[in-house]
């Protein structure tokens, strides 16, 4: 009986990346950089209140060259005039990523956006506690090492506010 080879942990990327990519496909994004660097491509300003949702591509007639794309948006409401008004910049930027005239127009579709949960900055510790663990720290060499662990134990020492 043979062995079974070594077994090493794939990067969650690795696994789902060609599956993202379908779905990406499925919209008419030959990649997922078009969404996921919407920020850098479109301007952080335009990018704050619209996302790609798609590409929809024209079917070639015959022996003509294909037309170009349509880019659809979703849109904030109230800036969905702002962005039409913009749709020249934003074109020129996205062809510009994309390295060739790929995208002729843009089509918007008012909807709220969906954004990701922002973090909470963490609460700030009590210095004192802070630098009472760290005395306690002495066989701790690495100053660094030392600093964080008596942030820990202060975060982790700290009582908990019951409602």
């Amino acid at each position: 009986m043979s062995k079974p080879g070594p077994l090493f942990a794939k990067p969650l990327a690795a696994i789902i990346g060609k599956t993202v990519n379908d779905v990406f496909a499925k919209q008419g994004f030959a990649s997922r950089e078009l969404v996921t660097r919407w920020a850098e491509i479109a301007g952080a300003e335009i990018a704050e209140h619209s996302q790609p949702l798609k590409i929809q591509w024209q079917r070639p007639v015959g022996d003509q060259p294909p037309e170009p794309a349509t880019l659809v948006l979703r849109v904030e409401g109230p800036m969905a005039l702002e962005i039409q008004h913009s749709s020249g910049v934003i074109l020129e930027r996205v062809n510009r990523f994309l390295g060739w005239q790929a995208v002729g127009r843009l089509s918007l579709r008012q909807a709220p956006l969906t954004r990701p949960e922002t973090r909470r900055p963490p609460k700030k510790l009590d210095a004192a506690k802070v630098a009472e663990i760290a005395k306690g720290l002495t066989a701790v060499e690495d100053d660094g090492l030392k600093d964080a662990l008596a942030r820990l134990g202060a975060a982790v020492t700290k009582p908990i506010k019951r409602n």
